[in-house]
């Protein structure tokens, strides 16, 4: 063993490259979310639970995109869009549009 090791050159960061489209962070999880994946990695043999943490995020993901809006809800919308930008209608404050309410449910 040297007495004295250069390192100058040395570069901070992982030694080697992340490939694809990973990328590299800091997150702070709570331990008992990181011990169930670290579990259920182990339970299937081994792997990563990291790629297994990455691949229930964008099955989360993709389950947001497919939950739409049901059709009545896009023309109610709509319809709402066209009367305040014709000043049919106005946005009230929140303290208006509460006793607007109550005066029509009294």
């Amino acid at each position: 063993m040297k007495a004295k090791y250069d390192f100058s050159k040395g570069k901070r960061g992982a030694v080697i490259p992340v490939s694809g489209e990973n990328v590299r962070i800091t997150i702070r999880l709570d331990r008992d979310i990181v011990d169930w994946f670290r579990s259920m990695a182990e339970k299937q043999g081994g792997g990563s639970y990291q790629a297994m943490l990455n691949e229930v995020l964008r099955k989360y993901i993709e389950r947001q995109a497919q939950i739409a809006s049901p059709e009545w809800h896009r023309h109610t919308l709509e319809d709402t869009e066209r009367r305040l930008s014709s000043g049919q209608e106005k946005i009230l404050e929140w303290s208006e549009a509460k006793n607007k309410l109550r005066k029509r449910f009294e």
